[in-house]
């Protein structure tokens, strides 16, 4: 026995060597392929370089011809002046010497006055005797003394340095992300940036295991991005960013963590009314569901006493937490959220189909009757829309309405306060304050939606907006205007 585990693990030893040896003999390889890449890139830039410089040669060459060629015709222009003044001057002395053998004194005189009017104006006395241009050419001397030292001390690019994530400068608002990031120290060979984030549900360090991919943004020139558009359905961001010069990415830098609050919840299709169709956030009126639904369970309805159907059976967390209830029915088309708001400031959106005829959107306690509709009872609040016939858009709680004189937005912005006792609904466009329901909410609030002939996108994993934040401390700093339908619960 003794020496059958020795012979296993010399044969488990061979197996190590010899697979060692494949790994070494691969390696060898890939350093012979990336040595011959290395080559190949640096043939390229040296190829460059020299074309860069032969381009300059060609440049700088023909400046000079140009420079040649314009001295040359300024000094043949000059030549061509002194030839015909030349010309014109011997003309004149040869006619001075044909007079000074004329012997009639008359004759003489007139010859004279002649060439003494000829004289003055000759040409020979307005030359200026001196070249127009130099024949130096040494304006075009070039000295590559400083080059020639920058090129010998031209050495492989370095690996760059990890960047440093500023946090103090990050920002977490209005569903992005801004991450600032700086270099320990200034390198102007770097070219871009790589940024990398994924969500997770814990704080500090990133875990190697049970996490999402990281997600990667390229070629980021500055030293700041923002992430827009983002759904913080977890509550938190890991971030990293790399610095990379044009041959080599140099090492992460230090993982941040970011909080990302956000208020995450689907619509609960258990218990929604049977003329509504629900898939996760969106929710349509299916005036067929109704009919349907109702065949099957009143034939299920013969054969079972109190067992509860197993379309809502479910171990689901959301669930067990929400507790059963019935399905909304008559003309309450409702649907509830499958969490509940029990603490803390939250936002969401809704926006609604062109042809929708009738919606609305709010909160209510979890005792909403099966038959009872948002805003008609003491234990709700929302805002309504009746696009039937006329359009109108009020507020409604405890069966009270109050008309908003205003333009329904195609996106409603839904901010709840449960510690601050405030519901405010915005135009999700603008942020524009809609209307604000205060009071005193004592038990855990579900977002209601109700809806007839239509649709309705519900978008959560929202961030209370900046805007939102700003009118919020505006409004309470002012006192706030109390709304004649609000009541303390």
């Amino acid at each position: 026995e003794t020496l059958q585990r020795i012979v296993s693990t010399l044969v488990n030893k061979n197996d190590e060597i010899h697979n060692f040896i494949d790994m070494l003999n691969h390696t060898i390889s890939n350093v012979q392929a990336n040595s011959s890449n290395a080559i190949s890139e640096l043939d390229e830039e040296f190829d460059g370089l020299y074309s860069v410089l032969h381009e300059m040669k060609g440049s700088m060459a023909n400046t000079i011809q140009q420079e040649e060629a314009r001295k040359i015709q300024a000094l043949q222009d000059q030549l061509s002046q002194c030839s015909r003044a030349l010309e014109s001057s011997e003309e004149l002395l040869e006619l001075a010497v044909q007079s000074l053998d004329i012997k009639n004194p008359v004759e003489l005189l007139e010859a004279s006055r002649q060439i003494k009017d000829s004289v003055t104006v000759a040409s020979a006395f307005r030359l200026s005797l001196k070249p127009k241009v130099s024949d130096s050419m040494t304006h075009m001397m070039v000295d590559f003394a400083l080059e020639k030292r920058m090129l010998q001390a031209v050495k492989f690019l370095p690996v760059p340095k990890a960047p440093e994530i500023d946090v103090a400068a990050c920002l977490v608002a209005d569903n992005c992300i801004t991450v600032s990031w700086r270099m320990p120290e200034e390198d102007s060979r770097i070219d871009h940036f790589v940024l990398e984030y994924r969500k997770t549900n814990f704080d500090g360090l990133p875990r190697l295991k049970g996490e999402q991919r990281w997600e990667l943004v390229d070629y980021i020139k500055a030293t700041q991005y923002t992430l827009s558009g983002l759904k913080f359905d977890t509550k938190y961001m890991n971030l990293r960013v790399q610095a990379c010069n044009k041959a080599v990415a140099g090492e992460y830098s230090d993982p941040v963590t970011l909080e990302t609050k956000a208020f995450v919840f689907s619509l609960d299709s258990t218990s929604s009314h049977l003329n509504l169709k629900v898939e996760d956030t969106y929710v349509e009126w299916d005036p067929t569901g109704g009919k349907g639904q109702e065949k099957i369970k009143g034939k299920e309805n013969k054969n079972r006493s109190n067992t509860a159907s197993p379309k809502r059976s479910t171990n689901s967390p959301r669930a067990s937490a929400r507790g059963g209830r019935d399905r909304f029915a008559g003309e309450s088309y409702t649907v509830l959220g499958d969490t509940a708001v029990e603490s803390g400031q939250h936002y969401w959106e809704v926006r609604a189909q062109k042809d929708c005829k009738s919606y609305s959107v709010g909160v209510t306690y979890r005792n909403l009757g099966k038959f009872d509709q948002l805003g008609k009872t003491n234990s709700s609040w929302c805002i309504h829309i009746n696009n039937w016939l006329q359009t109108t858009f009020s507020a409604k709680h405890n069966n009270k309405a109050k008309t908003l004189d205003i333009p329904v937005p195609d996106r409603i912005g839904v901010y709840c306060d449960f510690d601050g006792g405030q519901l405010s609904f915005y135009n999700a466009n603008s942020k524009a304050l809609l209307h604000t329901f205060r009071t005193k909410f004592t038990q855990p609030l579900l977002p209601g939606f109700m809806i007839w002939c239509g649709g309705l996108t519900v978008s959560t994993g929202l961030q209370v907006p900046s805007a939102v934040k700003t009118l919020q401390k505006s409004e309470n700093g002012l006192g706030g205007s109390t709304s004649s339908l609000n009541n303390v619960a």
